[in-house]
């Protein structure tokens, strides 16, 4: 979930912002309607063993990527 605020809104919220994108929320700020900058919770350095778990586990019974499938995911949509 993410929620929009304006540069004004957001400087006098700042801290229940900073609150909620700990909580997980996504906080995009915009000058007017156009959208600049996004405050997101930075991962935790403790969290990283845990993601490359769940994503060996998601790998697990797949066979290995090769070289060529890499380069053309590289590739892809280049002139």
């Amino acid at each position: 979930m993410s929620l929009t605020v304006k540069i004004g809104e957001a400087k006098a919220r700042f801290s229940e912002l900073i609150a909620k994108a700990e909580a997980g929320e996504e906080i995009i700020i915009a000058r007017g309607h156009e959208p600049v900058a996004r405050l997101v919770r930075l991962p935790r350095p403790d969290a990283l063993p845990a993601v490359v778990a769940e994503v060996k586990a998601a790998r697990a019974g797949r066979a290995a990527t090769r070289p060529e499938e890499l380069m053309a995911w590289r590739d892809e949509g280049r002139r």
